[in-house]
């Protein structure tokens, strides 16, 4: 395979946007599933695939919209999602996770609308359901690299923010920070994410990256940044054993990286137990 990422193009795509990927949906995973927040890039990914079907209708139907890529209007989407996640979340204080179901059953609903619009399932669309090593293409490269500079400097300019904000909202805002703001900032990251991680993982599998690699630093990190730090390392794990799986294989890369991330999770547990023993 590393032959074949030199020679072929479409490869090095989606070998480097893999890469990518691998570092930053670990990385806001860590924050989100500290909040609680594991099933919002579910529901964003939901919401995101109510965007791709939109944009293939639209190409499909007027020759206007018949260059357009997809990934912009799934990434419109998933970030009105999120306003509307965010929007909820504050009409609810008290059940702040109803917003989420709320926003997933919306993205299913209007997605199937624009499917059926659409004539059903067609080839570009499960790519993007399942994911597709062939359907990342030079320009979601450059995307996806420049969403991952904007989410990494962020992320390292308002750590302590965010930090802050997850393990403690409340003293935050007797601290004075502008929750709000950056509640509203970290969602759009999220959305901007999930995303741009479906071209690699596939709509419906996107949040498994975003979780299975954290739960497994969990079990062996000793404090946030070290969970970060595995979360990252067992993301990229999962992606290059998975795409080097896919291609062997002969299979969807969604599917090998999110059984690769499993397969580091079971190790994590069991490497865990065994030290539990050991002492």
């Amino acid at each position: 395979m590393i032959e074949a990422i030199f020679t072929y193009q479409f490869l090095q795509n989606a070998f480097i946007t893999g890469l990518i990927i691998g570092i930053i949906a670990p990385l806001l995973g860590a924050f989100i599933v500290v909040r609680r927040l594991s099933l919002i890039a579910d529901a964003l990914s939901h919401v995101t695939l109510s965007g791709i079907a939109a944009s293939l209708l639209l190409s499909k139907s007027f020759v206007l919209f018949s260059g357009l890529n997809p990934l912009w209007l799934g990434m419109t989407f998933s970030v009105i999602g999120s306003l509307f996640i965010e929007r909820l979340r504050t009409i609810y204080k008290h059940y702040q996770e109803l917003a989420i179901p709320i926003i997933l059953s919306g993205g299913i609903g209007i997605g199937v609308i624009f499917i059926s619009l659409a004539d059903g399932f067609n080839t570009d669309l499960f790519s993007y359901l399942f994911g597709s090593v062939s359907a990342v293409s030079r320009s979601d490269l450059w995307l996806i690299l420049g969403i991952a500079i904007v989410v990494v400097t962020i992320v390292v300019l308002l750590y302590k923010e965010l930090f802050l904000l997850s393990f403690d909202e409340e003293f935050g805002k007797a601290s004075g920070l502008s929750t709000k703001a950056l509640h509203l900032l970290f969602m759009v990251m999220v959305a901007l994410v999930i995303a741009a991680s479906m071209r690699i993982v596939g709509i419906l599998l996107v949040s498994s990256l975003m979780t299975l690699p954290v739960a497994a630093a969990m079990r062996v990190s000793t404090g946030f940044k070290q969970t970060i730090f595995f979360s990252i390392l067992f993301g990229e794990l999962a992606v290059i054993i998975g795409l080097f799986s896919a291609f062997y294989l002969d299979l969807a890369p969604g599917g090998t990286i999110v059984l690769s991330s499993i397969l580091i999770l079971l190790m994590a547990i069991a490497f865990k137990k065994w030290l539990t023993m050991r002492k």
